[in-house]
């Protein structure tokens, strides 16, 4: 039952985002948006979102999207459905490298070039900091040049992260984005936490110096279709185990809480700050509630698995043969979004529960 409902998931998604970013989409109406990574975890949905909004409102102008991105796995089977739409561009590009020199003139761009996932960039930590930094300053200086040229960009969001707060003191949770962070600079997770501080310290001063459009999104836990089943986040671990009848292995003590925001949320959120956004200012965006327990999220997923795919498993603990595994790993995580429902207008509405169903049959068929 859950592999044909897959595309029945994909479909709601994809309306609820047209139906919560009408004015946003409208305002990017006519306009070229240039979304680097975008065969990324966050790209599933934004790329379509746009597309499909182009397809329920055929008497405004396109929206033209295109994609920059090295496909090292090589192009996404969803990215290849949408290849033969006329307001889709896919472009192999390698965005550590300098940009094309016939680069045409975006209004809107969203930078989400990046490695996100904890196991890849401790793995790769040069690279994730040269996303971070040097492909975010070259697109920063490419703004600059559109707006000596008279092609101004309308709209540009850096990706950060909600790991720029580290591991937040009690009294700072929910945590605000004027919390300043209590991070390390040297630990494990730091190519990924200091280049992300450092990225939005580099679009601040653009902004003010240059005056130019630019804005922050600093995701909490955003999950859901389009996060790669090999990408050693929890969810994706959980809906591994799952899928192939074992038992949920959890590698801590499962104590650590987060609210986790479904995708579709999460990019409503995201294309929000891009077009409404306070010039040089960076939101949150993900769910405020509920905060739980990762051993509650596994109980969680094993309940829905059994009733979706009559699994039999259960939840074991082990621990991590990866000494720094747990090193620099928050307690707690949990978003303030106050600012997101006055600046923008923004709020979650897939409830925990819905949204875990929804991964785990997407991930039944991925």
């Amino acid at each position: 039952m859950a592999r044909r409902d897959t595309g029945a998931v994909i479909e709601a998604d994809l309306d609820y985002l047209v139906g919560h970013l009408k004015d946003e989409f409208r305002q990017m109406a006519g306009k070229r948006l240039l979304i680097t990574g975008g065969a990324g975890f966050l790209g599933y949905y934004l790329v379509p979102s746009a597309l499909h909004w182009n397809k329920t409102r055929p008497s405004d102008e396109a929206i033209a999207v295109t994609v920059f991105d090295i496909f090292m796995q090589g192009m996404p089977s969803c990215m290849k459905a949408l290849e033969s739409d006329v307001s889709f561009t896919s472009r192999t590009h390698d965005m550590c490298r300098p940009l094309p020199d016939d680069m045409p003139d975006f209004e809107y761009i969203i930078h989400a070039a990046s490695i996100a996932s904890p196991h890849y960039y401790r793995k790769h930590p040069i690279e994730t900091m040269d996303a971070n930094i040097n492909v975010l300053r070259n697109l920063l200086d490419y703004s600059c040049k559109q707006k000596s040229a008279g092609h101004p960009v309308e709209g540009f969001m850096f990706y950060s992260t909600s790991e720029i707060y580290g591991d937040p003191v009690a009294d700072e949770i929910p945590t605000s984005e004027e919390y300043r962070g209590h991070v390390s600079c040297t630990g494990p997770r730091a190519c990924y936490n200091e280049s992300k501080r450092y990225g939005e310290t580099l679009c601040v001063n653009f902004a003010r110096q240059f005056d130019l459009p630019i804005k922050v999104t600093r995701p909490f836990n955003n999950y859901g279709p389009g996060l790669k089943i090999g990408d050693k986040r929890v969810l994706p671990d959980f809906a591994n185990d799952v899928l192939h009848g074992r038992d949920i292995v959890m590698l801590s003590d499962g104590a650590p809480s987060r609210t986790f925001c479904y995708v579709a949320d999460a990019v409503v959120g995201h294309y929000k700050v891009l077009v409404k956004g306070q010039q040089g200012e960076a939101y949150n965006i993900g769910a405020d509630n509920p905060e739980i327990s990762i051993a509650d999220l596994a109980e969680r997923v094993v309940s829905l698995a059994r009733e979706l795919f009559d699994y039999e498993g259960k939840v074991v603990r082990q621990i991590s043969d990866d000494k720094d595994y747990l090193v620099d790993n928050p307690n707690r995580r949990c978003p303030d979004i106050g600012k997101a429902r006055r600046e923008l207008g923004y709020e979650t509405r897939i409830e925990l529960n819905e949204g875990l169903r929804r991964a785990l049959i997407w991930y039944s068929a991925d």
